[in-house]
């Protein structure tokens, strides 16, 4: 019996170093330093648009900052909801990152019906820059001004139509008829491209074009810019006036973002906005950022994440006031 209970007790110790030993094996893979494989950006407009060009720079810059390979995905519809949904799906490890602009996340939150994202559910890791949405026609268009934009508002009634890819666009048009007055007709576009043609045939008037896709547009004599949704003029194109001073006080500033899954860890979260810290740093982003029509605006997670719930009882008021339902 004694012999018995040695060798029980023995065996226990083996079994027992067995498990350690399994242990110290698996530590390195459950300590392996943040990233240590591909990285996944999720963009929610199609590639080679204003947006996605946006995505796209950053993700490439990361993969250089980080050493590691990149994915980035194209999960279009819904103004950017389907992409949203997808990355909250995704595991809160760090490794899908969703690139967009969040006021449009704010936004959603009051125009779609049914919508099932919380706001609890995201966590804006890093912001990344501060931007309003032009107001543009052809290039061959005879309007060359807000002020030639208004008498064709006055005296075409619900002939007008403007288009728009977005909430921002929506809002602003919807804004722009309840203070002159005016009974322009609403039309969606998928992207800013899809407008094009409608704006050069006359089918459509004039459009609110996101500023990525907009300078984009204008330097291939594509359309003429008549004003831009910001407090003030843009330090790099001081030509382009407000539409504050032609008198219609619409100032929805845009902005992008890092987001990620309200569970990833702080520390990652962290090092996701200190990777963007670092690259928006560069006179190359800055640049960048500039010919997509945008200025460079960095915060920490923090800051970033009060600017989305602030943003979420902005955008309730704009839909207040433009007296829209969700759809």
């Amino acid at each position: 019996m004694r012999i018995a209970r040695i060798l029980q007790h023995l065996g226990l110790a083996c079994l027992g170093l067995a498990c350690l030993g399994l242990a110290f094996h698996a530590s390195p893979a459950l300590s392996q330093a943040y990233p240590a494989r591909t990285l996944h950006f999720v963009s929610a407009f199609p590639p080679g648009s204003g947006a996605d060009i946006i995505v796209r720079y950053f993700a490439d810059r990361i993969g250089t900052l980080t050493r590691q390979s990149i994915v980035v995905e194209n999960r279009t519809g819904a103004n950017g909801n389907i992409a949203l949904e997808h990355t909250l799906r995704s595991p809160p490890d760090g490794y899908t990152i969703f690139i967009h602009a969040a006021n449009a996340i704010a936004s959603n939150s009051h125009l779609i019906k049914n919508n099932r994202i919380e706001m609890s559910q995201v966590q804006i890791a890093a912001t990344i820059n501060q931007q309003g949405f032009m107001v543009a026609v052809d290039r061959n268009s005879p309007i060359q001004s807000i002020q030639d934009l208004t008498a064709r508002l006055k005296s075409g009634g619900e002939k007008v139509s403007y288009g728009s890819s977005s909430n921002q666009g929506l809002i602003a048009g919807s804004l722009l008829n309840e203070m002159g007055g005016f009974n322009a007709v609403f039309v969606n576009y998928r992207t800013s491209a899809d407008s094009l043609n409608d704006l050069a045939s006359g089918a459509l008037d004039f459009a609110f074009i996101d500023p990525a896709a907009a300078l984009a547009m204008e330097r291939q004599g594509r359309i003429r810019i008549l004003a831009v949704m910001l407090d003030q003029r843009l330090p790099f194109r001081p030509d382009i006036p407000t539409l504050a001073e032609n008198g219609y006080p619409i100032s929805i500033v845009g902005w992008f973002a890092a987001v990620v899954p309200a569970a990833t860890p702080a520390e990652i979260v962290d090092q996701i906005n200190g990777w963007m810290r670092t690259i928006i740093a560069t006179p190359e982003a800055e640049k960048f950022l500039a010919d997509t029509g945008a200025v460079p605006w960095t915060n920490t997670p923090a800051e970033g994440q009060a600017r989305l719930l602030k943003d979420v009882e902005t955008w309730r008021s704009y839909i207040r006031a433009a007296k829209l339902t969700p759809q």
